[in-house]
């Protein structure tokens, strides 16, 4: 081998090697969001999340390294914002719920009927009352609320045909409502027996009449088939849900002006996908319960919120509420 090969045989391989550990560098530079959700891989909640990673590939390539797991396969539901104060998450969705726990004033998004719709929800939440809100959450939870995203409207599914038109109409209903006071508090409020049950033993207890009815939103009435024992849905529309995409505090301060700008604009893109295709499935759903032989009636709900929010208003709950929000809230159009 001559000295100018072995010289250039050299340089190759230093420069080959060079290259192996450039490339691990180069992949290892880019800002790690890991994703926590329970939503199962068919839900809207789930989907949006790829419209989240797509999004920043497009306006960040090669970026961030978006990592997403479903089924709560990285933290329990409801463990996430513990997780995303700390540092060990960097996103999750999180529940008024879940907010209200550590944010007391936050509880008012708990309540019926303070929400009117989709686009009210968009509203309040993309205005100042959000604003005011989720800068209180940023600073009690080390959370950072990106945008709001709809998670459904719930309505009742009775065993039998009523005539409702207020909450007297549903004196004696047995109706099932999740194990949690705040919960059972609303069924009450509705006018109905607010009666706990396990959401596994439902199909069975209005099957046999232990329950007179359920509130859900509408794809988990078909997704339960409740709609096979039950022969009425009542557009009541008392709790329009919702949860919020949020990143920890810890990540979203180690971003530049222009990262945080782009994980907002695709955090608020993934609820965009999510809100328009809830609320397509919704409306479809109404002419499948019709198709079943359900009645499906719509009650005067100016009556149903007027006495939903005086028994709030009247109650503990609304003591940690800012003074004048619900009046807020109903002025946003």
């Amino acid at each position: 081998m001559t000295t100018s090969n072995f010289r250039r045989r050299t340089l190759l391989a230093a420069t080959a090697a060079l290259g192996a550990i450039a490339l691990p560098a180069i992949a290892q530079s880019k800002t790690v969001l890991r994703i926590s959700t329970p939503a199962v891989p068919d839900d809207w909640h789930a989907k949006m999340w790829t419209v989240f990673k797509e999004a920043l590939e497009k306006s960040a390539p090669g970026e961030f390294d978006v990592q997403i797991n479903l089924n709560a396969s990285l933290f329990k539901q409801g463990t996430e914002p513990a997780a995303m104060a700390r540092g060990n998450l960097e996103l999750s969705s999180i529940s008024a719920f879940d907010i209200a726990k550590l944010v007391p004033e936050f509880s008012v998004f708990t309540a019926g009927y303070m929400v009117r719709d989709p686009d009210q929800q968009q509203k309040i939440f993309n205005g100042p009352i959000g604003a005011e809100l989720f800068k209180t959450v940023s600073e009690k939870m080390e959370v950072t609320p990106l945008a709001t995203v709809y998670l459904g409207t719930r309505q009742i599914n009775l065993r039998e045909v009523r005539n409702v038109k207020t909450p007297a109409d549903l004196k004696g209903v047995k109706l099932r409502m999740p194990g949690s006071k705040e919960w059972l508090f609303l069924g009450e409020a509705l006018g109905a027996t607010a009666t706990p049950l396990a959401f596994g033993e439902v199909y069975l207890g209005l099957k046999t009449g232990t329950i007179d009815g359920q509130d859900n939103p509408l794809p988990s009435v078909r997704a339960a088939k409740f709609y096979e024992v039950t022969k009425q849905i009542v557009l009541t529309s008392h709790l329009v849900d919702g949860i919020f995409i949020a990143i920890s505090n810890r990540s979203f301060n180690a971003l530049s002006a222009a990262q945080k700008q782009k994980v907002t604009a695709a955090a608020q893109a993934a609820a965009a996908f999510n809100n328009e295709n809830r609320i397509k499935e919704e409306a479809q759903l109404v002419e499948f319960f019709k198709k079943e032989g359900l009645q499906v009636t719509t009650p005067d709900v100016d009556a149903f919120r007027k006495a939903v929010q005086t028994t709030y208003q009247n109650s503990d709950y609304a003591k940690v509420w800012p003074k004048g929000i619900v009046e807020r809230i109903n002025a946003t159009k």
